[in-house]
Parts: C-alpha cells; sequence; structure tokens
C-alpha cells in the first residue's frame, strides 16, 4: 500500500464534491439516496503502550514463527481513517518495506464490519496476482488487528489523474487492461471486488498497477448473488441502486465508470447532487467528447450495458470476452501479466522507501502504534469473533526464524 490511505480525499472534493460514502479504513454500506453521508472517525491523540496482553499474537496455522508488532520499526504514517491508520515499516529480520495496517476492534465492532474485516483479510490471504496487493501477515492483540501488506509507493492513479486531468488513450489501455486482468483473477476465485475506483489503485515504483482495499470485496457463489448495497455513489452499477441483487457484473460496470473518468477527467454520469446522480446512472444518456476512439466507444458500450445480462463481461466467458474487445487487439496478455511490457508513465520515486508521493498531513505525523480511546474488556476480546486472523505468508523472516 502506497498513499492509498484511510481519508476522504481532499483532493475528491476539490473535483467532485466530496461524495465519498467510507471511510477506506473498513467500509460502510452506501446509504440511500435521501440520507446524510456518513463522515470519517478521527482517531485519538497517539500515546506509547507496551501491555503484556497487547504483545500477544496467535501463532500461525501453517508456520511456528510468531510475527508480532515488534518485527517492525515504524517509519512513517501513510494513512489514517476512521478505524485506524498505516504506517510504513521495515522488517527487522528482512530489511525489507511492508505497510502495516493497523485496525481497531473496538471501531469494527461498533460499526459492526466485523464480518467485512474478516472478509477482508481471508480474500486477501487467497490472492496470488501481479497487479493486486499481497498479504503476508495477520495477527491480532486484545484491541487490534494488523495486517502487513505490500508498500506501493508511486501514488494513487486519483493522484495522478488529477494532476493530469486526464491520461492518453494509449496510457488507459494499458491500466485498463492490467485491472481487466486483475478482475478475471478475483472472479476465477469467486470474489467481487465492488470498490473499484481511482484511489484504490495504486502505482508501483516502475508504474504498474496495484489494485488495494478489499474491505467491500465479497465471496459468492457463481450461480448467486448478494444484496448488499455499498460501494461510492459515482461508480456503482444500476442494478445495486434498484437493490435487486448483483454478482460479479458490477465489476464490469466499475471498469467502465473508470475508463472513461481516465480518458475524460470525469465519471460518465457524474453530478454533486448524489439523487440526481443516482438518476443519471440508472437512466441517463452516455455520452462521449470528439477524443475518444470508437474502440473506446464500444467498449465503455459494452461495460456500461444497464441490462446485466446483455452487459460485456457478464456472459459464459465473462473476462474474455472483455479482453477479446477490440479496444485491446493489441494487447499481449501473457507479457502484461509477466510484466514486461513497459508502462507508459513510471512514478518519480527514488526508492522503495521513497515518500515523496505521500499525502504530507499524514508523513508528518509520529509513527507510532496508538493506545485504544477504549480498551476492550477481557470478555469481550474474546467474544469478538476475531478468531483464525492470524496469517503467516511465506518469507525469508519466516525461514530466518527456524
Amino acid at each position: 500500500m502506497g498513499n492509498k490511505g484511510t481519508k476522504e480525499s481532499s483532493a475528491k472534493k476539490d473535483k467532485k464534491g466530496g461524495k465519498d460514502t467510507e471511510g477506506s479504513e473498513g467500509k460502510m454500506e452506501v446509504p440511500p439516496a435521501t440520507s446524510p453521508n456518513p463522515s470519517n472517525g478521527t482517531d485519538k491523540a497517539d500515546a506509547d503502550i507496551h501491555e503484556s496482553w497487547n504483545d500477544r499474537v496467535l501463532f500461525s496455522s501453517n508456520n511456528d514463527h510468531k510475527v508480532t508488532k515488534d518485527d517492525f520499526e515504524l517509519l512513517a504514517v501513510i494513512g489514517k481513517g476512521s478505524f485506524g491508520k498505516v504506517m510504513q515499516v521495515k522488517s527487522k529480520t528482512e530489511g525489507k518495506i511492508y505497510a502495516m495496517k493497523v485496525l481497531r476492534k473496538e471501531a469494527i465492532i461498533a460499526r459492526k464490519q466485523v464480518t467485512h474485516t474478516k472478509a477482508e483479510k481471508s480474500i486477501l490471504q487467497k490472492i496470488q496476482h501481479p497487479f493486486i496487493v499481497k498479504l503476508h501477515y495477520a495477527f491480532q492483540t486484545k484491541d487490534k488487528l494488523y495486517m502487513i501488506l505490500d508498500y506501493v509507493n508511486g501514488g494513487e492513479l486519483f493522484f495522478h489523474l488529477k494532476k493530469e486531468g486526464r491520461f492518453a488513450e494509449s496510457r488507459v489501455k494499458f491500466y485498463a487492461a492490467e485491472i481487466t486482468s486483475a478482475m478475471a483473477h478475483l472472479h476465477s476465485l469467486g470474489i467481487v471486488y465492488r470498490d473499484l475506483k481511482p484511489e484504490n489503485i495504486l502505482l508501483d515504483s516502475t508504474g504498474h498497477i496495484c489494485i488495494t482495499d478489499f474491505g467491500l470485496s465479497k465471496e459468492i457463489k457463481e450461480d448467486e448473488g448478494t444484496h448488499t448495497f455499498c460501494g461510492t455513489p459515482e461508480y456503482l452499477a444500476p442494478e445495486v441502486l434498484k437493490g435487486q441483487g448483483h454478482g460479479m457484473a458490477v465489476d464490469w460496470w466499475s471498469l467502465g465508470t473508470l475508463i472513461y473518468e481516465m480518458l475524460t477527467g470525469l465519471p460518465p454520469f457524474y453530478s454533486q447532487n448524489i439523487n440526481i446522480m443516482y438518476q443519471k446512472i440508472l437512466n441517463g444518456e452516455l455520452r462521449f467528447p470528439s477524443y475518444v476512439s470508437p474502440e473506446a466507444q464500444s467498449l465503455l458500450e459494452g461495460l456500461l450495458t444497464r441490462d446485466v445480462d446483455k452487459r460485456l463481461g457478464s456472459g459464459p466467458d465473462g473476462s474474455s470476452d472483455v479482453k477479446k474487445h477490440p479496444f485491446f487487439k493489441d494487447i499481449d496478455w501473457n507479457k502484461l501479466d509477466a510484466k514486461t511490457l513497459d508502462p507508459p508513465f513510471k512514478p518519480k520515486v527514488k526508492n522503495n522507501e521513497d515518500l515523496s508521493q505521500i499525502d504530507e498531513v499524514f508523513t508528518g505525523e509520529k509513527p507510532q502504534d496508538s493506545l485504544p480511546e477504549h480498551s476492550l474488556s477481557d470478555t469481550m476480546a474474546k467474544d469478538s469473533n476475531f478468531d483464525g486472523f492470524t496469517y503467516n505468508g511465506e518469507s525469508t523472516m519466516d525461514a530466518g526464524a527456524k
């Protein structure tokens, strides 16, 4: 993770009226169009804490080495939100840089996000893909959950899009292809992502994309759907707004919305008035600036089809239909996944510790593990249903500990 922190982007407020519907540290369900959007919570002042209970970590089921927060040196704060914070850390054993996501159990329980949080960790540990953030470790204390993830420091796609206004179509094609590959992988595992947007896509130091933040993702069966009303308003599919149940096809609608935004600078049905925007998503005409190529228009018309059964990507061949579209005719998918295609843009970062693409509002804060506002009681801690959260991936840290 990089500057995909846990904030409602101030840049997004400037451009889109600040209509995000959830803090990115842990997602809230989208409210009905007539309800106010929930605001992000704020953390209390940090304080050092060293309690014997809070240093307790469960053992991994697949490794005898017990990884704790003491295995990592805290370097910088890189994100913050209603459930906790994200810090850049260095493994004391490997010397490798990671992102450490720290979540407060009390906040997760209070907002009834236990299921979503456990699902996020469970899904992340199943994914192995070049364009999706990797979970390396997960552990917990009495009051907190910790996830150790890739540190990706090329900046949010949103940051670069706002800075440049819009991208050249060749650049959009490259990003769209890598995202398509990632979505195809998720769908093959029965995972619907449900929160595709520029803020959840990072660029790595070489310019490849990395999808992060799986707080709204869900595992569903192929012949079943889900009815949870969640996501970010600009990117919601019509079937979500109608509450008629949804499946994998929502990700293809969101991809169409994202591609349109990369090409033009704004989502296709955007309005600062959320109710008007919902009506546009349901009934608005899809229009294109003159500079959008016929191939791109055709792709967008297919992805932004309101009839789920007719939407590109929802047929029997799923993602294969998207990959075969003429817009992607010059993409070698094998070379793409092998990262042997040269990215059209390389972020200006000096090394893997570079913080230049991270918002200074975070990096200016002292990196420390903060004291919870209210420590969970022993009974609540045992009954909070975070059993099985611990996970140790294979790494040199584990090998060195054996």
